[in-house]
């Protein structure tokens, strides 16, 4: 006659460890970022194709009379045309490294978060999808193609791009990350205004 341990006998003695589904967590979540780039930096190139097929170099429409034209501009710079009249070889390469180590550093930025910071961590997302997308531009042809260009009247702001809409917002977004937690500071300078108004 045999006998059958009970469920809750068999977890006794085979006990199953939450830190067994650490690895199968973590490799999900690398997934779900390297789509979410993937989708980022795709339709970050899908827009430039776009424009580079339908406009010739130089040309643009009016959108928003006195406020937004779509254009077809190639900049050799920075984002928002920074350093974008220097035609170097040297700042070519410059760019391309600096692009390189401020990928490893958001990588590092972004293990820095805790799971609960999920600002921090999409912020980086998209700073790092954004500078991937213009990585590839500079590869491929030494500039970028810029397309969106605000105005109002004789003042204008630089052409930009998705790939420059995301590191923008993506800073914004980390920026209000850091303050929002931060809270030690906060309480710093009540502990000392406390202080000071006590004496």
């Amino acid at each position: 006659m045999s006998i059958r341990p009970s469920a809750r006998g068999a977890r006794g003695i085979f006990p199953v460890s939450e830190e067994s589904n650490a690895p199968k967590s973590g490799a999900k979540t690398v997934l779900t970022i390297l789509a979410v780039v993937v989708v980022l930096v795709a339709a970050d190139q899908y827009t430039k194709g776009l424009i580079e097929e339908r406009f010739t170099l130089g040309s643009g429409v009016n959108v928003i009379p006195g406020f937004f034209d779509i254009v077809y501009v190639k900049n050799r710079g920075a984002a928002f045309g920074i350093l974008a009249g220097v035609k170097s070889e040297w700042v070519m390469r410059g760019f391309l490294l600096f692009t390189v180590v401020a990928m490893g550093m958001l990588v590092w930025l972004y293990n820095s978060f805790g799971p609960e910071e999920r600002l921090g961590r999409v912020s980086t997302v998209m700073i790092g999808a954004g500078a991937i997308g213009n990585f590839i531009d500079r590869l491929r042809e030494g500039s970028v193609t810029d397309f969106l260009l605000f105005y109002i009247g004789e003042y204008q702001w630089p052409a930009f791009n998705v790939a420059d809409s995301l590191i923008t917002v993506g800073v914004a977004i980390l920026a209000l990350s850091i303050v929002m937690h931060n809270p030690e500071e906060g309480s710093k300078e009540t502990v000392i205004q406390d202080s000071a108004e006590s004496s």
